[in-house]
């Protein structure tokens, strides 16, 4: 009976690590309810930003922001967004990799810098190696605005940077996409130089396409270079932080299928263990009545 006393105390064990699976399932899914509603709100400001940068710009083409220029790749700057915790399946992973396959793609990793927010990427970029400008972790459930400013910062500073050495070329945003529940993918977007739209209502129709020329803001203070110069800055930032609700959304999303699977994995090593344990009991039993009745015939 010793064998189904060490099986009866595995399914123990396993029973309880369900219980936590199962806790650990029902927490991701109400997180991930209260992230996908930060995640909706947060991505028509990051687009409507856009637009009014895109009229800015063809509104008054004779200032050209350095946000705009477009230069010589000879540097590039990567804003890395994982998370802080594991358990999430493979997130993290495929969102690591993906990178340094586009690092290798444009160039070396010496003539890259990096900011890093979460712990899963500071700790694997400390493993390989790397140019290291910012990081930023423990950043909880609903970061804000501020929490990624300094890193933005960093990265806004090596962009206008006059040494070579320190300036980047274009700076990329690699964080995790929410396409629903069981599917995320790792994005690698460019945010620098910006891309400006000047408003799709605009462009729709050819007969519209002057009227960018005929009509501008009011502006306070009245210069729209100052506006332009405050409205990149907000826009990269909106960017980043926009990545960074999307990528916890997709991070509670990730846990809540690792940890169903995990609640049902442990489910099908019960049953089995629940079969393995009958059998050694009834064989254990059998063996006693068989010792009786040999010792019964002896007598």
């Amino acid at each position: 009976m010793s064998n189904a006393k060490e099986i009866r105390s595995k399914i123990r064990s396993i029973r309880n690590t369900q219980k936590i699976t199962r806790a650990m399932e029902m927490v991701a899914a109400s997180k991930m309810r209260r992230a996908k509603e930060r995640m909706e709100q947060a991505r028509p400001y990051a687009e409507k930003i856009l637009q009014v940068i895109g009229h800015l710009a063809h509104a008054h083409p004779e200032y050209h922001h350095p946000f705009l220029e477009i230069r010589e790749k000879t540097r590039a700057g990567y804003i890395v967004i994982t998370t802080d915790r594991g358990l999430c399946g493979g997130l993290n992973t495929l969102l690591l990799r993906g990178t340094i396959a586009a690092i290798r793609k444009e160039m070396h990793a010496e003539n890259t810098s990096l900011a890093l927010i979460g712990r899963k990427a500071d700790a694997f970029f400390r493993r390989i190696g790397g140019q290291i400008l910012g990081r930023a972790d423990r950043l909880g459930d609903a970061p804000v605005v501020t929490d990624i400013t300094g890193i933005v910062k960093v990265m806004l500073d090596a962009w206008k940077s006059s040494d070579p050495k320190e300036r980047i070329d274009a700076l990329y945003l690699c964080s995790n996409t929410f396409i629903n529940t069981m599917k995320q993918e790792p994005t690698i977007q460019q945010i620098l130089p910006v891309q400006p739209s000047a408003g799709e209502d605009v462009h729709k129709h050819e007969k519209y396409a002057d009227l960018l020329h005929h009509w501008d803001y009011l502006y306070e203070p009245d210069n729209a270079r100052v506006i332009l110069d405050r409205f990149m800055t907000r826009y990269i930032e909106s960017q980043v932080y926009r990545a960074l609700i999307e990528n916890i959304a997709c991070e509670q999303a990730a846990r809540m299928v690792a940890m169903k699977s995990a609640t049902d994995n442990a489910a099908d090593l019960i049953n089995d263990l629940d079969t393995a344990y009958n059998k050694a009991r009834q064989a254990g039993i059998t063996r006693e009545l068989t010792e009786i009745v040999a010792g019964a015939a002896e007598v």
